[in-house]
């Protein structure tokens, strides 16, 4: 933790001074521009003080110090100065050879030692607390020959040391850019509408749920919520991808980062701040720009271990030839440059493009753990399944009630009431153009079934146990046919008319017409076993199974078995992923190795899961996997190209083919073609799918139409 000390404060100002060295002050200074609810930050370098205007809330104020504690230095992977800062030592550096080139000796040689003061003392520090790494090697590829008198030859490295350096910051930046550009900027101030009718101004931060928020023209919507009152024209191509502006009125659910183009809405605040949908992914895109995945921390480590090989190498030809030229070429020889910063560029290069290809993973390590899955597991409903249900059977009773007459009535008295079954018969009766039946007043038995008088009839349709159990009306004459659509795994709508049964229906899960190309491209990917979790009985479990072609059926399953099925194919080796979306879900996501939830996921699958789909799509599990596999393809090949360059410029330094000179332009051009390789694997591909224009993530936009 950064020493913070807080000089002076006034409401809504804070004026801060850090006791950090420069590079840390400038990513402070950063990351606290970024802050929400943060309106401007000055910088008085020269007393490590900055002042701070914010809009006075507390978790502002709080955060704010929270953010200025932080050690940058500690971050992953290391910390790069700012571009504009590595920009200004790039031309200091360029400054130190024309002064070694022009100016006497005496003179040149103070320039020279001042220029490489920094590098120097950076190194005798790693140095000292026993750490051989990057900063020791770049101290004696400098200090060498500033020691030997050769100061252009010292200037001349320093400012290829730079160079790279700026090249690194800026590289990073924009890799994390890409990530940052998915975020969206909340609003400053929303006007709420009071119970008195007023309408009042109030900030974004202090905004509560229930309130009312007016939203006019050209205004961003900052809630998630329903709409309470007004009509309008909502742009919401940067949350659900449509292209086209889309009516909203009273009763409608609203998405916040939605942009309103004509009209006005009141919005009744159900999710504000970060619990709205944009909320909380630009937490999940933030959290990832922190934090490393494992192969950042070991790509750190091989780094840091090949230093030792330079220095040895060093000091093995020194042993043999005596030649400072020689050594100074191999002193410029550092792997750490390459492989340290490619990885995690390339990680954060694979997330944006995830995000255009309809996923959001939210940690580096994600993208590295599914790249090397083996199995597969999915819960059947809702993901190789759409979680609605459709009719597939209507099985008449009475020779008086055909299939139309029977579809109708139960549509008629369906429509009232929002249960699965009623509405998968509604939206048959709507496909169909069936007639509306007149009838009398509705009565809901809950939990049991529906009932009202049509024509002088009492209808009844519900469960088997409403109408039998509890009704008395025997459908055993219907038993044949009853026991034949259970074994196909279906479920059943029993309907009567008074006392005598007049029609079963039977409906089933809708498949995704997706489900079977998806679980082929998988395997395609390499992906050894397909692994299905249902609670349906064994005969319909291993005829749906066999229909898709998966490996391994765990059928009649409780929601708390899902974990300990995951948990024992880890035992066996395997590298598991599981795919859900129910709230008994959850431990199955934890356990897996990484845990993939569908967009119409409960809330708490989606908190569970390492990556969220964002749209109903189930082939979008093939093509985060393809994006991770490629990433790692990418990282493990500049593994090699940076290892093979740099182990070639060290053997030809070693045996004096490489002046020091040419040794240090050939590293350091190497450590760049690596930065951009892994910087424009990301970008090389984010137009792969402009028809969905993710950037705010549509999380909720399926359950909203629902609604």
């Amino acid at each position: 933790m950064a020493c913070v000390e807080i000089v002076h404060e006034l409401d809504k100002r804070l004026r801060l001074r850090l006791l950090s060295n420069a590079d840390d002050f400038a990513q402070t200074e950063v990351a606290l521009r970024q802050l929400p609810g943060v309106a401007s930050v000055r910088a008085n370098r020269a007393c490590a003080s900055l002042t701070l205007v914010y809009d006075g809330q507390p978790e502002v104020r709080d955060s704010i110090l929270e953010t200025a504690r932080r050690t940058p230095s500690t971050a992953a992977g290391g910390w790069r100065p700012p571009p504009a800062a590595s920009a200004k030592r790039v031309t200091l550096a360029a400054g130190a050879i024309a002064a070694a080139l022009l100016l006497p000796a005496p003179l040149a040689a103070a320039i020279t030692w001042l220029n490489i003061a920094g590098v120097l003392a950076r190194g005798i520090l790693a140095a000292s607390r026993g750490k051989l790494k990057t900063d020791v090697l770049d101290a004696l590829a400098i200090g060498v020959p500033a020691a030997r008198q050769e100061y252009v030859t010292a200037s001349v490295t320093r400012f290829l040391l730079a160079l790279a350096e700026h090249i690194e910051a800026t590289t990073v930046q924009q890799s994390d850019e890409l990530l940052r550009s998915l975020l969206r900027q909340a609003p400053s101030d929303v006007w709420v509408e009071r119970r008195d009718g007023e309408l009042a101004r109030v900030p974004f931060m202090q905004l509560k749920g229930g309130e009312r928020v007016v939203i006019g023209a050209g205004e961003t919507i900052p809630v998630d919520g329903q709409v309470v009152a007004g009509d309008a024209y909502v742009d919401q191509s940067s949350v659900t991808g449509e292209s086209l502006p889309m009516p909203r009125a009273v009763g409608d659910q609203a998405l916040a980062g939605s942009v309103v183009t004509d009209g006005r809405l009141v919005v009744q605040a159900e999710r504000v701040g970060e619990d709205t949908t944009t909320g909380r992914i630009s937490r999940y895109i933030q959290d990832a720009l922190d934090r490393p995945a494992d192969i950042q921390t070991v790509s750190s480590v091989f780094a840091d271990r090949r230093v030792g090989i330079t220095l040895a190498t060093a000091a093995v030809v020194f042993a043999l030839t005596r030649d400072w030229r020689r050594i100074e070429s191999v002193f410029m020889v550092d792997y750490s440059c390459a492989v340290k910063l490619g990885t995690p560029i390339a990680i954060k290069s694979a997330m944006y493009r995830a995000a255009h290809e309809g996923c959001l993973v939210k940690s580096g390590t994600a993208i590295e753990t599914l790249a090397g899955v083996d199995t597969i597991v999915f819960d059947k409903t809702g993901t190789l399944t759409h979680n609605t249900l459709e009719v597939t059977d209507i099985c008449p009773l009475d020779p008086g009630i055909d299939e139309e007459r029977a579809a109708a009535m139960v549509a008629s008295l369906g429509e009232h009431t929002s249960h699965p079954i009623a509405r998968a018969v509604v939206g048959l009766a709507q496909q169909r153009r069936l007639a509306h039946i007149p009838h009398e007043a509705v009565n809901f038995i809950v939990g049991h079934g529906v009932e009202a008088n049509v024509d002088g009839r009492r209808i009844r349709f519900g469960s088997r146990h409403y109408l039998e159990d509890d009704e008395h009306i025997s459908f055993a004459d219907a038993r044949k046919t009853v026991r034949a659509l259970q074994e196909q795994g279906k479920s059943l709508l029993y309907v009567a008319a008074d006392e005598r049964p007049i029609a079963v229906f039977a409906l089933r899960d809708r498949l995704r017409p997706e489900s079977a190309s998806t679980l082929a491209q998988l395997r395609a990917l390499g992906v050894k076993r397909l692994v299905m979790i249902t609670g349906d009985r064994q005969a319909p479990a291993l005829a749906f199974a066999q229909t898709l072609g998966i490996d391994a059926v765990h059928y009649e399953q409780q929601p708390e078995d899902k974990a300990n099925i995951i948990k024992a194919l880890k035992q066996k080796g395997r590298r598991v992923a599981y795919i859900g979306d129910g709230v008994n879900d959850g431990p199955a996501l934890m356990a897996a190795d990484v845990g993939i939830s569908m967009p119409r996921a409960a809330d708490i699958a989606r908190a569970s899961a390492d990556i969220v789909l964002l749209e109903d799509r189930l082939d979008s599990v093939a093509t985060i996997l393809a994006v991770a596999q490629k990433a790692m393809s990418l990282i493990h090949s500049n593994f090699k190209i940076a290892v093979g360059v740099n182990s070639a410029i060290l053997a030809a330094a070693a045996f004096g083919r490489l002046s020091p000179l040419a040794a240090a332009t050939l590293h350091n051009g190497t450590t760049i073609a690596v930065l951009l390789r892994a910087l424009l694997s990301g970008r090389a591909h984010s137009s792969v799918a402009e028809k969905i224009p993710r950037a705010s993530v549509a999380l909720e936009h399926s359950r909203a139409q629902e609604q």
